[in-house]
């Protein structure tokens, strides 16, 4: 079991106000700071300092923050581990975008081969995935956007091109070539966080453009939705060849040729590189990528 005054840490880190801290642990002040001290004594350095009235982590503590939570998360697995008798729960999350193409096939087959596995799946943005996975609310994650390699190890799932589409019935003013072409038209896009709208902000970097650049945009949470309202004629998007490859076929979309937008990205599974339980993570992920290639 994790000390108190770990814990006590721990929530420091993450409200970065000794009083929150004492109200939210049910202590008193002087006793959050008493903690504090003890620990910054048993390590011989100062974890957090001020910044004018802000109370902020100095190097030293993000660093031990960073090694605590690892150990705190581990210790809530096992304590989920004890609870479930030996039955084992899988729990991991998904990007939206990953939510509404792969996940189906890979579940489809996984739990034919583990009928006795219970499964947990939270469907959420790379941002929110990232965030869960930091809290140890998840043990791993298939993600589409992009995260700190330093933190998560990575098992590449696929590699899918991104690219911009438009109602068949589409009629541009002008025809077009380029990313500028484009900035009149309505753009249907994700919300902050999404590693697809993510990936279109880096490509239109590239350009020294920004979703500013479009008139109007409609921002939306559910890539099922955007899908429609592009077939709708409501607008153009930016998106996952694989999202939408039916709708191209039957010709309800079209893919936009730009010659100054052309870009990829992979799914890849991650989990901590820090946790206890990174090689039955590793072990469970490269099955449910097997999952997802098997014909």
């Amino acid at each position: 079991m994790l000390d108190f005054r770990v814990k006590t840490f721990l929530t420091a880190c993450q409200l970065l106000n000794f009083t929150e801290t004492a109200r939210q642990l049910n202590l008193t002040q002087p006793a959050v700071s008493t903690q504090i001290r003890y620990l910054e004594r048993e390590y011989g350095v100062k974890l957090f300092a001020r910044d004018g009235r802000n109370l902020v982590l100095t190097p030293q503590g993000k660093l031990l923050e960073q090694a605590m939570r690892h150990l705190a998360n581990d210790e809530r697995r096992i304590k989920n581990q004890l609870k479930d008798d030996d039955l084992r729960t899988l729990t991991f999350g998904v990007t939206k975008t990953i939510g509404e193409t792969a996940l189906i096939k890979i579940l489809a087959v996984y739990v034919k081969r583990h009928p006795g596995v219970n499964i947990k799946v939270t469907c959420a943005n790379t941002a929110s995935l990232l965030r869960q996975l930091q809290n140890g609310s998840l043990d791993f994650a298939l993600v589409e956007g992009n995260f700190p390699r330093d933190l998560y190890a990575e098992l590449p799932l696929a590699k899918e091109q991104f690219i911009g589409v438009a109602a068949k019935q589409h009629v541009f003013k002008t025809p077009p070539k380029r990313l500028e072409d484009l900035f009149s038209e309505r753009l249907l896009v994700r919300e902050p966080g999404s590693g697809t709208r993510n990936i279109l902000e880096r490509g239109l970097e590239q350009e020294n453009f920004a979703l500013s650049n479009f008139t109007h945009f409609i921002q939306l949470e559910n890539m099922h939705t955007i899908i429609e309202l592009v077939k709708a004629d409501c607008g153009i998007s930016f998106l996952y060849k694989a999202a939408v490859a039916k709708d191209l076929k039957q010709g309800t979309l079209q893919e936009l040729d730009l010659a100054d937008f052309s870009a990829s990205h992979g799914f890849s599974f991650i989990w901590s590189k820090k946790s206890l339980f990174g090689g039955e993570f590793a072990q469970t992920c490269k099955e449910l990528r097997d999952c997802w290639l098997e014909k």
